[in-house]
């Protein structure tokens, strides 16, 4: 690996209750959140395939580490969402350039295809700073039912000269899901809307 990681987070959240109501099967939501060094902190650079590079190495990456936490094999994976936080000696394009060009990809072929595009938050942060990774349904985008987003925060990151890179991915939709649209069970997966 040629990213320089000073940690990785797993998370999983399951819903069983909502409003009172027995969440049956329980929703699960993982996060996998990736502490990596910032190689262009402190300075401007014009190309930035360092970054692009390590997209692609931590799409795989957590999105593996997400598909595990929940237990599940790639093809039952239903949403998926990613976002970082770039330190204050780093800049937003930092962000961009690792979640963009290549990081979902690898991500697909953790979770088993992914006909959507990857739903996508990136920001300036400090020591605990959180962000809400926003998720989509991998295969079609219309899916209201999975509208979504998970929090990810880690408490020491990120440091002026690191990034937090945070993946989620998802077994089902949001618990009692009921404002219509289109249905898990009518998508197509041809072009990622439907």
């Amino acid at each position: 690996m040629t990213v320089k990681l000073r940690k990785l987070v797993v998370q999983v959240e399951e819903t069983r209750v909502e409003m009172g109501q027995a969440v049956e099967p329980p929703t699960r939501r993982a996060v996998a959140i990736a502490v990596m060094e910032n190689p262009y902190a402190g300075r401007y650079e014009q190309n930035l395939d360092t970054l692009i590079a390590a997209g692609e190495e931590l799409g795989g990456l957590l999105g593996q580490k997400c598909v595990e936490a929940l237990g599940i094999s790639p093809g039952d994976a239903q949403s998926y969402g990613k976002a970082a936080i770039v330190g204050e000696a780093g800049e937003l394009e930092h962000a961009a350039a690792v979640l963009h060009p290549k990081l979902g990809a690898p991500l697909r072929v953790a979770v088993g295809k992914g006909a959507a595009l990857v739903p996508s938050a990136k920001k300036m942060g400090t020591l605990g700073t959180a962000i809400d990774v926003p998720l989509g349904h991998k295969d079609a985008a219309y899916v209201r039912s999975h509208f979504d987003a998970i929090e990810a925060r880690v408490p020491d990151a990120p440091r002026a000269n690191e990034i937090v890179v945070a993946v989620a991915v998802t077994s089902s939709g949001r618990p009692l899901a009921r404002i219509g649209g289109l249905q898990v069970s009518e998508i197509k997966g041809e072009d990622g809307l439907r």
